[in-house]
């Protein structure tokens, strides 16, 4: 069969994977949902593992897409939160993505170098950072008129100080724990398979917590700024992220990420158990939080700040709120990318790469989730599937021309459906819950009859 259709059909069947997964969430029953959600990581285990005609239905280069298309989609997921939900343009997010995986990279390589700091100092760091976030934040409450960089200033002088802290504790945690390490003829309890998916797990949330905190920081003061502000200053930000990478061994006391060469010896621990559980996670919180009192909150700032304002909503508060929650799923990604691909460079995260998720939510509908999934998975597979394989077939130097093709595409798709893809429509489980209508009793009042004079 020809190349290029079974990596149509491979689309097809991933658009119906995806609608399957969430016409099974969108079940009543528990049982029933259990069971999509089984079967929904069954046939893509058994499209992966077990060989049909001697190859695997999914080869190593369509599983490749098939995990670049899960972390896209959570990334692309939370930026559709920030923007296509709460209406705030940026161009950040790629900068929260690196800073997960990079952050999660560093835990599981310094542990599976004998070395438990990276964990212990990122892991009490997220903590301490929580604690003073929600302390200086009650305290702020007892006053009004607070100046936003006022308190800004005292966020960031108990994050400096919970790091610090952080980092006394955890060369003290390495000491305690080094013996448990053991060495390469004796591996102790903590080098064991199971402690290191333990921490892996650990290291996605931790890292995910980490750019969560990192865009609390960041958004507090610029949040305050208009859309088109907010904008470039979350483009500064990925800008000067990738700077960072670049000089992460120089500039940033982690030799270890080797700078603009790049990071090797990542444990690549990214399984699709791993994967399609944090996607599921994503999705499940986002489809809660968007049908919830505080999602109805988050889409009215969207739709009229100052109407919301009248009504008593702190738009202040819920900006940073989408803001933070999206930096989270990013930066959970991120950690999950990372540990898939074993390698991560500073030109993977570079500012042009990172309008690709703000490319996805576009095409797939500002304000759905069932439109960003999907072009997620259908951006992936054809870009670096259909048009690598295609453009492949004329030459060496053909493939480049797909970052020619889509920016095409992107604009007879503004021209010819501004509203995505799919616009607002949701499929299944991510449709607005259904609210069982009251029967009204109307109690009609009899006037009684006047009285007679």
């Amino acid at each position: 069969m020809d190349i290029n259709l079974v990596t149509v059909l491979k689309i097809v069947a991933i658009t119906a994977w995806i609608y399957g997964l969430l016409w099974g969430l969108g079940r009543d029953a528990f049982p029933a949902k259990a069971f999509s959600v089984l079967a929904a990581f069954g046939i893509v285990q058994l499209a992966i593992s077990v060989p049909l005609a001697g190859s695997p239905l999914l080869n190593d280069f369509d599983i490749g897409l098939l995990f670049q298309a899960c972390t896209m989609a959570m990334v692309a997921l939370g930026l559709n939160l920030i923007y296509g939900f709460n209406g705030q343009f940026s161009l950040g997010q790629w900068g929260f993505y690196g800073i997960g995986a990079y952050a999660a990279a560093d835990v599981t390589y310094r542990w599976t170098s004998g070395d438990a700091r990276g964990l212990l100092v990122l892991g009490i760091g997220v903590i301490l950072g929580a604690l003073v976030i929600l302390g200086v934040h009650r305290s702020l409450r007892r006053y009004t008129g607070v100046p936003v960089l006022s308190a800004f200033t005292l966020y960031l002088i108990g994050s400096v100080a919970a790091a610090w802290v952080a980092v006394v504790a955890g060369n003290v945690g390495q000491a305690v724990l080094a013996p448990l390490f053991g060495t390469k003829a004796a591996p102790g309890l903590l080098s064991s398979p199971a402690a290191l998916q333990v921490v892996f797990c650990l290291a996605i949330l931790v890292a995910g917590a980490f750019a969560a905190e990192v865009s609390f920081l960041f958004g507090l003061p610029v949040l305050s700024l208009g859309s088109d502000y907010f904008g470039i200053a979350t483009l500064g930000f990925t800008i000067v992220i990738n700077t960072l990478m670049v000089n992460s061994d120089t500039i940033l006391p982690f030799p270890e990420m080797k700078g603009g060469r790049g990071m090797i010896g990542i444990p690549k621990l990214t399984t699709w158990f791993w994967t399609f559980a944090f996607l599921l996670a994503i999705i499940v919180v986002m489809r809660n939080l968007i049908h919830s009192s505080t999602g109805r909150t988050i889409l009215s700032v969207r739709e009229d700040e100052t109407a919301a304002k009248v009504m008593g909503i702190d738009v202040a508060n819920n900006k940073l709120m989408a803001f933070v929650i999206g930096s989270l799923f990013a930066g959970i990604g991120g950690g999950v990318y990372a540990h898939f691909i074993g390698f991560l460079s500073p030109g993977t995260f570079d500012f042009l790469v990172g309008f690709n998720p703000l490319i996805v939510v576009v095409f797939g509908g500002l304000g759905s989730m069932t439109g960003t999934l999907t072009a997620s998975f259908g951006w992936i597979f054809f870009l670096e599937g259909v048009l690598r394989v295609v453009l492949g077939q004329l030459g060496t130097e053909a493939p480049t021309w797909r970052f020619v093709l889509y920016p095409i595409a992107l604009l007879l798709l503004m021209l010819l459906r501004p509203q995505g893809l799919l616009g607002t429509v949701e499929w299944g489980f991510l449709r607005a819950p259904r609210v069982a209508s009251r029967a009204r009793t109307d109690t009609k009042t009899d006037l009684a009859p006047a009285a007679k004079s």
